[in-house]
């Protein structure tokens, strides 16, 4: 194994383990944690398996692995935006909801 290997390998188990304690924590849900540990656990296997990012990038077609990496994190990231987005909308309606119902119950009280 080459040092950068061993760095990439070490660094994704580390974000992990920061990951897992976020949740113990409760500072991190888990419904938002799913994306965050997909994503470490596919760093931690391409930080082992050197050649499969060559594998994956030939399979789908793409000429340069790099590129694969960057057009996937560009994808996730966008996934994950709407998610956070329609995650904010329901928010902000129940939020409106909450405001107008305590409005009323305000009003009776007078």
């Amino acid at each position: 194994m080459e040092k950068i290997q061993i760095i990439a390998i070490a660094i994704s188990i580390l974000f992990l383990l920061y990951i897992v304690r976020l949740i113990i924590k409760g500072k991190l849900r888990e419904e938002y944690s799913i994306v965050w540990i997909v994503c470490t656990a596919v760093l931690v296997v391409f930080s082992f398996w050197r050649s499969g990012l060559d594998i994956v990038s030939n399979v789908v077609g793409v000429y340069s692995p790099p590129n694969l990496v960057f057009t996937a994190a560009i994808f996730a990231i966008f996934i994950y935006l709407l998610h956070l987005s329609v995650v904010i909308s329901k928010l902000q309606s129940q939020n409106k909801q909450l405001a107008q119902d305590i409005a009323l119950l305000k009003e009776k009280m007078k």
